[in-house]
Formats: C-alpha cells, sequence, structure tokens
C-alpha cells in the first residue's frame, strides 16, 4: 500500500512539473535570462570556433577583430562615416607626416625623390592620461610591488579568468609601450605574421630578430621544447634602433626609404600598445596550461575589455571602465545625414556597455534568431548578410514584408576585400614546377582550371557570399585598380564582348589541360585519373556541403576528381603554415586601402610556409617581386599605375590563384540598432553602436508570442494521465481492500 502511495506521490510531482516547464516554454523563448531585452547589451554571433589569436602581434584573421578592434587601439584609425577612407587619430594626437633624411642623416624636402631618401622619420605624440583596462599584471601592493609578478604555479592554481585574482590595477599609456609591441614582432613565442614585412621596414628590425632569437634561446637552454611554461622574455632589455621613446609621450619610428603606405600599418592592431606588466604576467607557470594568455585575454586600452570567454561558446566583452570617451563623429555625407549617422555627433562612445558574442554553428538557427530579434546584429566580422536578405526580399514576397514590417535596415557595397581559390606553389602538381617543362606543364593547368571554375556561377547559387567577378587580385576603389574596365581584363579566363567580360569556354580549358599532359583528366603517361587536394577551412557541415559539391563540380567539367579535405579554421591555418595545402580558398579583408596590400599578398619573401607572411600560395616570381620592390615607395601616379599594369599581367598569366571574386560588404541591422555602417576597413564599429532598448523589448514582445494552443494540448495529456493514474490506483485499492476482507472472513 505504502509503495505505490509513493508511486503516484512521484508521478504526481513529475506531473507537476512538466505543467510548470510546459507553462515557461508557452510564456518565453528567449535564449537569454529574463530582462536580457532591456539591458544596454549588444546581441551577436561568431561561427566555427573561438578565435585564435587574440594577441595582437598574432591576429591576423577576420574571425578575431570583432574582439581585437574593440580591446586595442593602434596610434590611428578610419574615420567611422567618410568615404574614401580617411585615416584619424586614436591614441595619437595627431596623424602625421614623415620627414626625410639622406644616407649622411641630413634631412630631404618633402618632395625629395624616392631614390634619395634613405629614412622616412615619423614623430608621433601620443595623447596623455589614456589608462589601460584594469588587469591584475597591474596591482601593486602600498610599496608599489607587483602583486602577482611572482608566482608560484600552485599559486595559479586552477584560475582561468584575470578575474579570479582579488587585486586588479592600471596605468598610464606611454610611447615605451609601443616600442615594446613593434620589438614583440621579433618573438619566436608566438606567431608574428608580419614581422618579415615589418623587418624590411623598420630599421634595425631584422637583425633584433636574430639577437632575439639567440636571448631566447639562453632562456630556453635547459627547458624541454615541449614545456608550455618559458621563462619571461623582457624586451626592454634590448634597444632598437628603428622605435625609440623620446619621451614619455612622443614615440619615434624610422623607416628604411620611402614607404607612403606605412601611415596604414599604424592603423592596425599590430602597432596596438602591449604592456611588458601583461606579458611578464602571463609568462608565469601555469599560466599557459590555464589558458590565461593574450591569446585569449587582452590587456588594451579600447572601449572594451574581455570579461568571459568561453571557448567555442560565449565572449563577453565589458565597457572598459578606464576609457576615457571619444566624441562620435560629426561629418559625414548626404546620405549619411538622412539614414541618421548624424544624430549622435560629439557624444562620448561608446553607446553600448556589454557586447555577448555567442557561438553558432549553424545557419539556420542563426538566422531564425536575428529574425526573432535575439541577435540584433548577425555577425560582427561577417559583412555579407545584408546582400543575402536583399535578395531573400526580392525572392519572396512573405520575407520582403516580415523584413519590411520588422524594419530592418539592409545595406550593401562594393568594400576593399577578396575572395579567392590559390594553388600551393611548393606543390608538385599545381605549383611553380621543379624544372622548365614541368612549370609550362603546371602553368597550363592552373589557367585550365581557372576558366573552368566559373563565379559568375557561384554568386547566382550562393548570394550570401556573392560579390564581382575578379578578373586579377585587385578590386575597385584602390589606385591602380582596373577592375570592371577592359583594360583590366583576365585574357587566361577571360573575353570582351559588346562591353562585358565573357567567361571562356570549357573547350579552351580542356585544350589547356591536354597541353599540360591531362587529356580528359588523365595522365597521359601512366593514364591514371588526375586527383587533386582541397583544403577547406571549415568543417564539412551540412551548409558547406552545397559550396563542396558545387566545387568538386567545377573540377569535374575537365574530369578531374577533387580531393575534399575539410577542417576547422585553426587545423586549416596549421595545414597551410607547414604548406601541406594544395589547393585552398581564402579570402583577404584589406588592411589599408592601396594596391600594394594587396599585392604583397602575392610578394615572394612575404610566402607564409617559408617566411610566416601573408602569401599562401607562396607564390614567387623574381620579376613580380622586383616590381613590387619599386611600387612599395612610389606615390600614386601614372609610373606607379604602370607597375601595377605589369604586376597585374604577370599574376594572371602564372594564375596561382583562381581570382574569384570581390564580396559585397553588406549589413543588417534591427530597427533598434543606431549607427550601423557596413564596412571591411573600418573594424571598431561596436563603439559606434547605440540602442534603442525600449523599441527593442516592444518588438520582441511582440515578434515573439506565447503559443498557447501546443502548451494547453500537452497540459490536456498530462491531465489525462493523471485522471488516469489516479483511477488506477483507487482500482489497486480497492482489489486490496476486498482481499483483506476475505483473508477476515476466513
Amino acid at each position: 500500500m505504502q509503495r505505490y502511495s509513493r508511486v503516484l506521490l512521484r508521478f504526481v510531482q513529475c506531473l507537476g512539473l512538466g505543467l510548470a516547464a510546459s507553462v515557461l516554454v508557452g510564456c518565453d523563448n528567449s535564449p537569454y535570462a529574463e530582462g536580457a531585452a532591456e539591458q544596454n547589451t549588444l546581441y551577436t554571433a561568431f561561427n566555427e570556433r573561438s578565435p585564435r589569436y587574440l594577441d595582437p602581434t598574432s591576429s591576423y584573421s577576420s574571425n578575431e577583430t570583432p574582439f581585437t578592434y574593440q580591446i586595442y587601439e593602434p596610434l590611428y584609425g578610419y574615420h567611422y562615416l567618410k568615404r574614401p577612407y580617411t585615416l584619424v587619430p586614436k591614441a595619437a594626437v595627431e596623424v602625421v607626416q614623415p620627414s626625410y633624411v639622406n644616407q649622411q642623416g641630413h634631412a630631404l624636402p618633402a618632395d625629395a625623390p624616392a631614390d634619395q631618401i634613405a629614412e622616412s622619420v615619423y614623430t608621433v605624440r601620443i595623447k596623455p592620461g589614456i589608462l589601460f583596462a584594469p588587469h591584475p599584471a597591474f596591482a601593486q601592493d602600498a610599496k608599489g610591488q607587483y602583486l602577482y609578478h611572482h608566482l608560484t604555479r600552485e599559486q595559479v592554481g586552477d584560475k582561468r579568468s584575470p578575474w579570479q585574482f582579488a587585486q586588479t590595477g592600471t596605468r598610464e599609456l606611454t610611447a615605451d609601450d609601443y616600442v615594446y609591441a613593434i620589438k614583440r614582432h621579433a618573438t619566436t613565442r608566438t606567431a608574428a605574421p608580419v614581422f618579415g614585412v615589418f623587418s624590411e621596414y623598420i630599421v634595425g628590425l631584422g637583425d633584433y630578430g636574430q639577437l632575439i632569437k639567440a636571448e631566447d634561446k639562453k632562456l630556453r637552454a635547459n627547458l624541454p621544447p615541449t614545456q608550455r611554461d618559458k621563462p619571461f622574455l623582457d624586451f626592454r632589455k634590448w634597444p632598437l634602433d628603428g622605435a625609440q621613446a623620446v619621451d614619455k609621450y612622443t614615440l619615434k619610428l624610422r623607416i628604411k626609404g620611402k614607404y607612403p603606405q606605412w601611415k596604414y600599418w599604424m592603423a592596425m592592431t599590430f602597432l596596438a600598445p602591449i604592456p611588458w606588466e601583461a606579458d611578464a604576467f602571463y609568462s608565469q607557470p601555469g599560466m599557459a596550461g590555464n589558458g590565461l594568455s593574450l591569446n585569449t585575454w587582452p590587456v588594451g586600452t579600447g572601449p572594451y575589455m574581455m570579461w568571459t570567454s568561453v571557448q567555442d561558446r560565449r565572449h563577453v566583452l565589458k565597457r572598459n571602465p578606464n576609457y576615457r570617451g571619444e566624441p562620435y563623429p560629426c561629418d559625414g555625407s548626404d546620405k549619411d545625414r538622412a539614414a541618421g549617422l548624424l544624430d549622435d555627433c560629439g557624444k562620448k562612445t561608446p553607446f553600448v556597455d556589454t557586447l555577448v558574442l555567442s557561438m553558432e554553428k549553424e545557419a539556420v538557427p542563426q538566422d531564425a534568431k536575428f529574425r526573432q530579434g535575439y541577435l540584433d546584429v548577425p555577425e560582427m566580422d561577417q559583412m555579407s548578410y545584408g546582400n543575402a536578405y536583399k535578395i531573400q526580399m526580392e525572392d519572396s514576397e512573405k520575407v520582403n514584408k516580415e523584413f519590411t514590417d520588422k524594419g530592418i535596415v539592409l545595406s550593401r557595397t562594393v568594400d576593399l576585400s577578396s575572395s579567392y581559390m590559390g594553388f600551393n606553389w611548393l606543390d608538385p602538381v599545381v605549383g611553380k614546377g621543379d624544372t622548365p617543362e614541368q612549370q609550362v606543364r603546371n602553368r597550363k593547368l592552373r589557367q585550365a582550371l581557372s576558366i573552368a571554375i566559373d563565379w559568375d556561377e557561384f554568386n547566382r547559387i550562393f548570394p550570401k557570399a556573392a560579390g564581382e567577378v575578379a578578373q586579377g587580385p585587385l578590386p575597385g576603389g584602390v589606385f591602380g585598380s582596373r577592375h570592371g574596365s577592359q583594360q583590366g581584363l583576365n585574357p587566361v579566363t577571360h573575353r570582351w564582348v559588346n562591353g562585358v567580360a565573357v567567361r571562356r569556354p570549357i573547350e579552351d580549358a580542356k585544350k589547356l589541360l591536354a597541353e599540360a599532359g591531362y587529356p580528359d583528366g588523365r595522365d597521359a603517361k601512366s593514364g591514371k585519373p588526375l586527383v587533386l587536394n582541397y583544403d577547406y577551412g571549415r568543417p564539412a557541415t551540412p551548409e558547406a556541403k552545397a559550396t563542396l559539391d558545387w566545387t568538386s563540380k567545377q573540377f569535374a567539367k575537365l574530369g578531374i576528381q577533387l580531393e575534399i579535405r575539410a577542417t576547422d579554421y585553426n587545423q586549416f591555418q596549421d595545414k597551410v603554415r607547414r604548406g601541406k595545402h594544395q589547393i585552398f580558398s581564402w579570402g583577404w579583408l584589406a588592411d589599408y586601402p592601396d594596391a600594394e596590400n594587396f599585392l604583397f599578398l602575392l610578394y615572394g619573401p612575404n610566402a607564409k610556409s617559408v617566411h610566416d607572411g601573408e602569401n599562401a600560395a607562396n607564390y614567387e616570381n623574381p620579376e613580380y617581386d622586383r616590381l613590387y620592390g619599386q611600387l612599395r615607395f612610389m606615390d600614386d601616379g601614372p609610373a606607379k599605375q604602370a607597375v601595377i599594369d605589369k604586376m597585374v599581367s604577370i599574376l594572371q598569366q602564372d594564375s596561382p590563384w583562381s581570382w574569384g571574386y570581390f564580396p559585397y560588404a553588406s549589413g543588417a541591422y534591427h530597427r533598434w540598432v543606431h549607427n550601423g555602417k557596413p564596412s571591411i576597413m573600418v573594424r571598431d564599429q561596436a563603439q559606434y553602436y547605440r540602442l534603442d532598448l525600449a523599441n527593442r523589448a516592444r518588438s520582441l514582445k511582440e515578434w515573439n508570442r506565447p503559443m498557447y494552443g501546443p502548451v494547453l494540448a500537452l497540459v490536456a495529456l498530462l491531465v489525462g494521465m493523471a485522471w488516469w493514474a489516479v483511477r488506477l490506483y483507487r482500482a489497486r485499492e480497492q482489489q486490496t481492500a476486498v482481499v483483506a476482507s476475505n483473508e477476515g472472513m476466513r
């Protein structure tokens, strides 16, 4: 009897929980805590995995920029609204012009010929009073001693966040922090993708790299190579001629020769300041094993700081309480004014207190969350959603009505970026080739593939990733580009017909393939099918399957078998660095608005697998490299145009890339997100966003009304089950009573 009572009690408890859960489900489908819509927090997403490098020395991927450019402050930045892009000071007092000196150190006039200029000298004043975000690396005791610079592994314990340390501190930004950051590109401790480029320009940096390598070897002489904890490599000990702090607020940079593009590098996080205290803090025993490093927990002077970091799940940036508050820009176009982008003129930024970036593994739920209003912006680093949604609106009246009724703001422009398919120059089949004969064969193979891969078709099938088909490496909008004109036509892949570029027929590709030694996709000598490997830097998710299928079909046009080798992006990066890739897809977001920033992606000394640069194809051509050496010192003008034309022609013939397309920059913003303007160049956009919290809260309630029909059906089912259980229980009681009565009569 008691046993059945307990069973019934448990059932009733479960029934109550079920009813409560069903009511909660019916009332709110929000992925966030109650009241989140009213908080001054911007919600967005990221895909695949957490960023690998947030250390500004190493960070060079677009998925890292939503973090690095909100946390760090380079010397310069770009005006948020002005187009063409205009440099503005950030930590610097002003954007400076360099002074020039000759080999004897004598001053030269501003218009001196490039061949007379031995050095360009940039003397940059830094704004006083800028403070680093709070961090335990700065914490000191009453005597001025650092509290957390001499920790043991036991004292670090299981701490996995800087905020688990009891004390934090700060200090003022100085010129020395920029000097330290520049020196740190010579490190052997982490990836330094632009060290090769910087060492060509910053006086003494190449030799400094050799010095640091030797000093680091001494420090680690008695340590096993696999040990993650390494003694602090203090760059303050060794001076660098090309980077000096003249005084507390004055930075002096000496650049070899004339290099007009150097000013753009000063707007990138490679020149973000790094406090030595943070480097020392993260070098202590136990830190690396607990994920405590600049790659996960950056330390900057920007408007935000990393507050929560859950690998491959969620990252939260909080307002830096020490940030001074830079004013919102007051200059913009008439179109900007009409769109309300000048309404916040002069107000201090940032406007948003917290940024929450949550991982979304698949596109469908991410899209659903945006359309429900639970993501204010779909993503911050992917400027493609506006274009995709525009096309959906054109194709569907239902989607058009939904987006119109909700007031979702979509905008699109062609910006400074490229997406391409590359061929690894180190590969014996699709690369350069070891002999002159093999070089000719491989070049014809690459040319055949470049014709067969139909990027016009790609843009039609995948509108979210669409753009304008490229004829070479330079998008429109930079000096020297011939994009969209007959002069810029790639004669290898296209013909000019009735004023437009038309892709060559597949028969032309098959002819080149036969001349390369692979008629109908088979080796002419062995008869074996040609099998090529495609390294894809994303997992083979259902969303990726359509793209991979399309890619395989492009090769199948020529009878070539394509093996897909899909990995996550971090593994893909490792493979490319080791030169183990064959054919791959990658993209480039311009670092600065100059042709040199695209053409350096194919500069031989910048090869990724050899010099850890950004030439992922490892392309090398002596004539191209010679011309690049001229280009980097040239101001815009006819002479520079002629050099660019020669370089592009060489690339079109060699075909180290199938040139792909120049993606649209397109944004999608809910009506309560103000000041959204899509851009590839401007990466510190979060500080300019402003939220209308009342509008958001009201809209979320309106768009996500409870659906009680399914809940009531569930409640009815549960009540029916309860009635059945009670009836069963009573029948059991009656049966027990009858048995007991019969036994008593006996």
